[in-house]
């Protein structure tokens, strides 16, 4: 299996386009637990992946979309996804009842886990693309989600109050069932959108 990967240089740029991102989120966030909360991924992920690239290098569309939650992370975490601008911005212009941005990043939590998920069981396992494939990429998403929810149960139990704007439900009972159905569309989606660009850049 040859792996279209970046150079190391493309790399680095992609590294210090996030380290910029979270420096900047850093600088004034909203509410520092939530920051904290929401960005520990990119500050324990990307030390990860720059440790593994020598050893064990992802592909182009994959490092592109981790760049790009992180990115979405990163956001969310310094205006709390309640107050993002941008989901400000849509909910006047189409009268919504909430900010949506939390919804765009749940998608995401299954959109990119999804091609995370791909790559490795194609390039760990014995699994071809195809029916099974595709099963277990879905159900290993919708797990990531489901964890995630986990995650915000334990910090409304520990933090109480102060976790409010981490869960970001903006008062609405089923936002946990639309996080993991949105992952749960991500998931399909990337999929359906992104599985021949993987598998040649894969070299399957």
């Amino acid at each position: 299996m040859s792996i279209h990967t970046y150079s190391p240089r493309h790399g680095l740029a992609l590294v210090a386009a996030v380290g910029a991102l979270l420096i900047w989120s850093a600088i004034g966030p909203e509410d520092r637990l939530t920051w904290l909360m929401e960005v520990i991924w990119v500050i324990v992920g990307v030390p990860l992946l720059v440790f593994t690239y020598a050893r064990f290098p992802l592909t182009r569309v994959l490092y592109v979309l981790i760049a790009l939650h992180c990115a979405l992370l990163i956001v969310g975490g310094h205006y709390t996804y309640a107050k993002v601008p941008l989901g400000l911005w849509v909910q006047d212009a189409f009268d919504l009842a909430r900010n949506h941005y939390d919804r765009l990043g749940h998608f995401a939590q299954g959109f990119v886990p999804a091609i995370l998920a791909r790559e490795l069981l194609l390039r760990k396992t014995a699994l071809k693309p195809g029916g099974w494939l595709f099963y277990l990429v879905v159900a290993a998403a919708l797990s990531f989600s489901a964890f995630f929810e986990m995650i915000e149960w334990w910090a409304a139990l520990i933090w109480g109050g102060d976790a409010d704007a981490f869960l970001a439900t903006q008062g609405d009972v089923w936002d946990t069932q639309w996080d993991m159905f949105l992952a749960l569309c991500g998931a399909i989606i990337a999929q359906l959108l992104l599985s021949r660009l993987h598998d040649r850049q894969l070299g399957t």
